[in-house]
């Protein structure tokens, strides 16, 4: 005997045709792209379908007036079919919207099989639906993605069927017998109107053409309805819960991406264009002149030199040359800026050489602490203890100090956000000294930095192999502005959202290993007034691969936490002694960063000025001396991890993160 038995409900025949016209509907679609794209609907209408997972329990005894079971049901399960028209409004500049769905709600199921008072097995079944009218609120929390959304809202439940099918088997013992036959009936004191809730998660995936009129989403979802309010019956003691899975059919029409009127919308304000020069070098062999920060960085809560600072052995200190840095590597260096990172962990060796080589120079190691000037004379002690034991450095040539903030700090009084990166950067022993064989050019006072080292290394790619993306009025004309870069095979990637009017995306992103492509690139600008400004371009980025000879050069300025202006040092040296290494007709490239510490729009904005003030600099020495073959770029990047010549993970690639890089590329 089949002991689980569900009625047949004819609507379930439905499903495979159902399905396949949702499929024929998404095959005959408009596909053609038109002259303009446009907007993503506010409005979407479809239909929606799933499974109902029907968790059942209580008790089940007396079926209605007529029928009693002989023995209890308790808990059962099954699956029924969730099937409703839908209506959905959502602006897609808004987290926010609304959904509506109101269709045929099944919520059958069978429970599970019980021995009545002749051990005969007894099986309950019932087909319990419902029209259910379910109005949600929808949000989408990611304002990265506006796809995903969550939404929550009551359920309407009016029942519609309340049918039963009750069935007797026979004592295994005597099998000869004859079953009773099988009680379809419906139940009584059935609820004709429940009211519950419901929550639950979908994602919208296009399937049509941003360029078509008619714009078709399939959105995959799963909601659940707890047991409260779900009560069938006025009697006895039966609820259920429904965990449901399914997806959704929308369609929306679209607006044509124009301006409403020619004085809200001047599109002549912008201008978009794109730089993308003929033969972007593969690499360059780049000479690197790396400033030496002068600090020494300590963990929270210790007084230990840290692990990614390179501490040598007496013997290797003996051995150890500032050119060969690579024999002593790190241990804990990404990939980002490798070899710089090596040449800055390696600071106490570098000082220690240059102390051990001029015997009449002398330093002060300065520790700051929020911890008290106790502990910050501890950590100038292990700096000491390290020369000391490990160059043979006089102690009488090194004199320390402990304070509670370094003289130039970057928690400053009232400072509420990132605070706890601040006094990363603020726990520090600082390296000071008067004696020029130490010093960078030009440099005198507290915090002044060592003098530089000179590193060669081969760049994966060169700033001049940046395609630079100019959207002229960008700013003014547009809430933010993305970029979508679309290859031959039609793989998209996206950049942005931008808002200032210029960007630059290195060469090798857009072409990863291929040596040259033709790309479809497609700026869309987000209105002020909510709308959509499309305009694209066709580029071609072809690889190079330079002469080994090649030879670039690349200055680098720091800047403290917040400073734009360069200080009249840095005047000094980049007058003196990077202007004159500017060759005829050469080119400048000037980038400007920040660290991660504050708000994005702030840092991209301050990293834009120091760039400009390395540039303005440059520019008025070069005119001085009666040039102008030089060419010149300027482009601030702010905080983007991405471009970012350092990690963020420790205050010293913070402080290194607060800078401009100069590079300086010959003519040919």
């Amino acid at each position: 005997m089949n002991r689980h038995i569900v009625t047949q409900n004819p609507l379930r025949k439905l499903w495979l045709p159902l399905m396949g016209t949702f499929m024929l509907l998404l095959y005959c679609l408009p596909m053609q792209a038109q002259a303009l794209p446009y907007t993503a609907p506010s409005w979407w209408f479809g239909v929606a379908s799933g499974a109902n997972v029907n968790f059942h329990n209580g008790t089940n005894r007396q079926l209605n007036k007529s029928f009693n079971a002989p023995v209890a049901f308790g808990t059962g399960t099954g699956v029924g079919l969730y099937l409703a028209p839908l209506m959905e409004f959502h602006s897609p500049y808004s987290p926010w919207g609304f959904m509506l769905q109101a269709g045929y709600d099944n919520r059958q199921g069978a429970f599970e099989e019980t021995v009545a008072s002749c051990d005969c097995p007894a099986d309950l079944n019932t087909n319990l639906s419902y029209i259910s009218i379910e109005p949600s609120l929808r949000f989408a929390p990611l304002a990265v993605d506006r796809n995903f959304y969550l939404y929550a809202g009551p359920r309407l439940a009016i029942n519609v069927d309340k049918s039963f099918t009750y069935r007797q088997g026979v004592n295994p013992a005597t099998p000869d017998q004859t079953p009773d036959p099988s009680v379809n009936n419906d139940y009584d004191n059935i609820e004709n109107l429940r009211l519950s809730m419901q929550v639950g998660a979908g994602y919208d995936i296009a399937v049509s053409s941003e360029f078509s009129k008619t714009q078709v989403v399939i959105s995959p979802f799963i909601a659940y309805h707890p047991y409260f309010g779900q009560s069938p019956r006025s009697t006895e003691s039966w609820d259920l819960s429904t965990l449901r899975v399914g997806a959704a059919l929308k369609f929306g029409q679209g607006r044509p991406v124009v301006a409403p009127t020619e004085a809200l919308v001047p599109e002549t304000d912008t201008r978009f264009y794109i730089i993308s020069p003929e033969n972007l070098p593969a690499e360059r062999v780049v000479r690197e002149v790396f400033p030496l920060r002068n600090y020494v960085f300590f963990d929270l809560g210790s007084t230990e030199i840290p692990g990614r600072y390179v501490q040598l052995s007496r013997a290797q200190a003996r051995n150890f040359k500032p050119d060969q840095l690579e024999l002593f590597p790190p241990k804990y260096v990404s990939n980002r800026s490798q070899r710089q990172m090596e040449v800055y962990y390696h600071v106490l060796n570098i000082i220690g050489d240059r102390l051990e080589k001029n015997p009449a120079t002398t330093i002060r190691l300065v520790g700051s602490s929020a911890e008290g000037p106790d502990d910050a004379m501890a950590l100038a002690t292990s700096v000491q203890n390290y020369l000391v034991n490990t160059f043979g450095i006089d102690p009488a040539r090194i004199v320390t100090e402990g304070r509670d903030k370094p003289v130039i700090a970057s928690e400053q009084p009232g400072a509420t956000l990132d605070l706890q990166m601040l006094r990363q950067g603020d726990r520090r022993v600082s390296i000071e000294s008067s004696s020029p064989e130490l010093l960078a050019e030009f440099q005198q006072g507290p915090d002044t930095q060592l003098r530089p080292v000179e590193i060669v290394s081969t760049q994966a790619a060169p700033l001049d192999s940046y395609v630079s993306i100019i959207n002229e009025g960008a700013g003014t004309a547009y809430q933010s502005w993305t970029m979508d870069v679309k290859d031959y095979m039609g793989k998209v990637q996206t950049f942005g959202p931008y808002t200032q009017d210029r960007i630059s995306i290195p060469g090798k992103v857009l072409l990863g290993n291929r040596k040259e492509g033709t790309y479809d690139m497609t700026m869309k600008g987000l209105l002020r007034n909510g709308g959509t400004e499309v305009k694209t371009a066709n580029v071609r980025i072809a690889l190079w691969s330079p002469p080994t000879t090649q030879e670039g050069l690349r200055y680098s300025v720091l800047f403290e936490f917040d400073e734009s202006k360069a200080i009249d040092i840095y005047e000094k040296y980049l007058t003196e002694v990077v202007v004159p290494r500017i060759p005829p007709a050469g080119t400048v490239i000037i980038h400007g960063y920040t660290d991660v510490i504050g708000d994005g729009n702030y840092n991209q904005n301050l990293s834009q000025a120091r760039a400009d003030d390395v540039m303005g600099i440059l520019k008025r020495s070069l005119a001085a001396a009666g040039r102008t073959d030089v060419k010149f770029e300027s482009i601030g990047f702010g905080e983007d991890i991405l471009l970012s010549p350092f990690d963020n993970d420790y205050p010293e690639e913070r402080f290194y993160n607060r800078t401009v890089e100069i590079d300086i590329i010959p003519a040919n």
